[in-house]
């Protein structure tokens, strides 16, 4: 290692790992650590902390489960955002595809900015965190 921490992954929480995981897995085409599929024998899916990876097995998220979240209200002020992860497309037809995939996988739209010299959507996925898809 050398003079800094190295980053692993981003963490979220929710009271819905499984759900979130999945919301994030087809979203971004990423994988389960090993160990952290859903089962397939029909046994209890009880796993509260479940890590998302690169085909590779470069970590990228990581989910884990609590009690009660408070979603921000962003645009209100009343709870805010406090994070966020952008991700941008190429093209404006990339951003309409995979904005359309995210609404079809759970998320909701926050704000559309799409009639602006820089396309830009703000979706919530399914436990409530913001993030923003738009044109590089």
């Amino acid at each position: 290692m050398g003079d800094h921490p190295a980053y692993v992954h981003t963490s979220f929480d929710t009271e819905r790992p499984r759900e979130l995981a999945e919301f994030y897995r087809q979203l971004l085409g990423l994988v389960y650590r090993a160990g952290d599929e859903p089962p397939t024998d029909g046994s209890p899916d009880d796993l509260d902390w479940l890590v998302l990876t690169q085909p590779d097995g470069t970590r990228q998220l990581a989910f884990q489960q609590v009690e009660t979240l408070t979603p921000t209200t962003w645009p209100d002020d009343d709870v805010p955002m406090q994070a966020h992860i952008d991700y941008t497309f190429d093209s404006v037809e990339e951003l309409e595809r995979h904005k359309d995939i995210a609404l079809r996988l759970g998320a909701t739209l926050r704000l559309d900015r799409t009639d602006d010299e820089e396309p830009l959507y703000v979706l919530a996925d399914p436990s409530g965190h913001p993030f923003c898809l738009f044109v590089s």
